[in-house]
C-alpha cells in the first residue's frame, strides 16, 4: 500500500499536500536513535569516567559532584536550543531544523574524543569538555520537539498517538546503541586501557553517525501542515511571544509534565555512580549495571508503540497519569536492591519501573505534548516548556551526590572498598556505607516520587486531545470528534501502519 495520504477537503485536517506517516516515522526513529547515541555517550561517561579523568579530586564526592555537574551543563542549554531551533522549525520548517540539529550533535560529540585529560591540559580540559557538552545541549533542545512535530503532523488522524511515539522508541534505540557500545569495551579492556583510551571510541563513531543522520533526515518531506501555513502567509514572525500569548498555561503544563524525567536521570545517571562507585561501597561492576540500562531500554523498545497505539483508544490523560505515579513509586525498590547490592531484583525493578511502567509518560508525550499547541507555535512552544522542565531534573544527579555522597576517601584503597577501615567517628566503613545508602533509598525516592506526583497533576489539569483534528489542536474551544465517529476513522487509519 501507498505511504501517501492525502486528507479530504473539509475534514479539519491539512490536505492540500499528501502525507507520508511511514516515511516521517522511519526517519524520526532513526533520527533520534542517532542523534540521543551522542547524548547519552556522554552520560554513561560521566558516571563511570569522567570523574577520574578530567576532574581529579582527592575528595571523591566533590569529583562525582563535579561530573554531574558537567552532565547538567547540557540541560542548562537546552532552553536556549530549545528558543532558537524551536523558532526556526516554526518560522522555517521541521525538516531543516533536524537538519541542523544532527549536524551540531554529531560534531560536537566527535570532538569529546580528542580531548585532552586533566593530566595533560589541567583547567583547560574540564572548561572544553563543558564547552562542547554546552553545544550538545543547544542541539538536542530542537530534536524531541521537532522529530515528534514531524511525524504527529504527518500522521493520519486517530493513529497520531502510535506513529509520535516512534520518535521516543528511537530515542531509547540510541540509548540501548550508547550502552551496547560501552559494554564490550568495558568487559574487554582492563580498566586502566579503558580509562586511558578505551572510553574515547564511542566518541569516535560519532563522525559516522553524522553521515548517516544527515542523508537520512535530508530525504524526509516537509510536514503538510508547515507547507500550507508556508504557503498561506501564516508563518508567525515571533513564535514564542504567541505561544506564551495564546497557550501560556498548556506550558506550564507541559514543563511540569516534563520533571518526569527524574526518572531515567535516577536510573541511568545518579544509579550508574551509586552502583559502581568503590565509595559507595554497593559493588556491582560496571559491566552488570550498563546490562541494566540495555535491558531496560530494550523493554522499553518494544512496548512503546503498544502504549502509544493504546493512548489512540482510550485517550493520553488516564495512561499518562499512571504512568507517572507507577514509576514513581516503583524508584523505592528499585533503589533498595541497587543499594543491596541485589542485581537480580535490580534488574526486575528497572524493568518494571524504567522499562515498562515509566512507558505510560514516556511514549506518550511526544504526541500529548504536541497535540497541546497549533501548528503555527508547536515546536516552539513543546521545545521550549519541555526542555525548562528537564532543566530542573537535570542537577537532580548532582543535588544527590552533594545530599548523599560516598565514604570519605580513607574507605576506598587501590580503588577497592574497604570495609573494615575505621573512620574517625569510630564505626567502620561498612557501616558508613550502609547508613549512606538507607538515606539514599529514602532521599532520591522521595525527590523522584514527589516530582511524579507534580507531572501526574499537570496531566489531570490538561485537556484530552486524542479525538481532536490537527488543525483545530490548541484551540481551548476545540470540539473532539464524537466517539463513535472517531472509532470508524481510526479503523479505517489502521491500514496505515509502520
Amino acid at each position: 500500500m501507498s505511504d501517501q495520504i492525502l486528507e479530504p477537503p473539509g475534514s479539519h485536517e491539512p490536505g492540500e499536500h499528501a502525507k507520508t506517516p511511514k516515511k516521517a516515522a522511519a526517519s524520526g526513529w532513526i533520527g533520534s536513535a542517532l542523534e540521543y547515541y551522542d547524548f547519552f555517550i556522554y552520560a554513561q561517561a560521566a558516571s563511570l569516567v569522567f570523574p577520574n579523568i578530567f576532574l581529579p579530586s582527592n575528595n571523591p564526592q566533590v569529583a562525582i559532584v563535579a561530573a554531574f555537574a558537567t552532565f547538567g551543563v547540557g540541560y542548562v542549554a537546552r532552553p536556549i536550543g530549545a528558543f532558537v531551533l524551536g523558532h526556526w522549525g516554526d518560522t522555517h520548517g521541521r525538516k531543516t531544523v533536524l537538519v541542523l540539529c544532527m549536524l551540531l550533535m554529531g560534531g560536537s560529540t566527535f570532538l569529546v574524543a580528542l580531548l585532552p585529560t586533566y593530566a595533560v591540559a589541567g583547567v583547560w580540559a574540564p572548561i572544553l569538555l563543558v564547552a562542547l557538552r554546552l553545544i550538545q545541549g543547544f542541539a538536542v533542545g530542537g530534536e524531541i520537539s521537532g522529530a515528534s512535530a514531524m511525524i504527529l503532523e504527518h500522521a493520519p488522524f486517530g493513529r497520531r498517538g502510535y506513529f509520535a511515539s516512534f520518535t521516543l522508541q528511537g530515542v531509547q534505540a540510541g540509548q540501548i546503541i550508547a550502552a551496547a557500545v560501552f559494554l564490550p569495551l568495558s568487559a574487554a579492556m582492563s580498566p586502566a586501557a579503558f580509562q586511558s583510551w578505551g572510553w574515547r571510541i564511542p566518541f569516535l563513531l560519532s563522525a559516522l553517525v553524522v553521515v548517516a543522520g544527515y542523508i537520512i533526515r535530508r530525504r524526509v518531506d516537509e510536514t503538510p501542515a508547515f507547507q500550507e501555513e508556508a504557503e498561506h502567509g501564516e508563518v508567525p514572525a515571533a513564535p514564542i511571544v504567541q505561544a506564551v500569548r495564546e497557550n501560556g498555561i498548556d506550558m506550564l503544563r507541559v514543563a511540569s509534565m516534563a520533571l518526569m524525567n527524574a526518572i531515567p536521570t535516577a536510573v541511568t545517571v545518579f544509579g550508574a555512580t551509586f552502583a559502581t562507585n568503590a565509595g559507595y561501597g554497593v559493588g556491582l561492576t560496571t559491566t552488570n549495571y550498563l546490562w541494566i540500562s540495555v535491558i531496560g531500554n530494550v523493554v522499553a523498545v518494544i512496548l512503546i508503540p503498544f502504549v502509544g497505539n493504546l493512548t489512540d483508544h482510550i485517550g493520553r490523560r488516564p495512561v499518562i497519569i499512571i504512568g507517572c505515579l507507577g514509576s514513581g513509586v516503583l524508584a523505592y525498590p528499585y533503589l533498595y536492591f541497587v543499594a543491596a547490592g541485589n542485581l537480580t531484583m535490580a534488574f526486575v525493578f528497572a524493568i518494571l519501573m524504567w522499562g515498562m511502567v515509566y512507558q505510560g509518560y514516556n511514549a506518550v508525550f511526544p504526541a500529548f505534548f504536541q497535540e497541546l499547541f497549533p501548528t503555527k507555535t508547536r515546536v516552539t512552544a513543546f521545545a521550549v516548556s519541555q526542555n525548562l522542565g528537564t532543566l530542573i531534573t537535570a542537577f537532580l544527579p548532582a543535588i544527590y551526590a552533594a545530599l548523599v555522597g560516598p565514604t570519605p576517601n580513607t574507605c576506598v584503597v587501590e580503588k577497592k572498598f574497604s570495609p573494615d577501615t575505621l573512620l574517625p567517628s569510630g564505626q567502620t566503613c561498612r557501616a558508613a556505607a550502609d547508613a549512606i545508602e538507607s538515606d539514599v533509598v529514602w532521599t532520591v525516592g522521595s525527590i523522584t516520587l514527589g516530582l511524579a506526583v507534580v507531572a501526574s497533576i499537570a496531566a489531570f489539569t490538561a485537556r484530552e486531545t486524542y479525538r481532536v483534528h490537527l488543525n483545530d489542536l490548541g484551540n481551548k474551544d476545540a470540539r473532539p470528534v464524537p466517539k463513535d465517529e472517531y472509532d470508524r476513522i481510526r479503523r479505517e487509519g489502521m491500514s496505515t501502519s509502520v
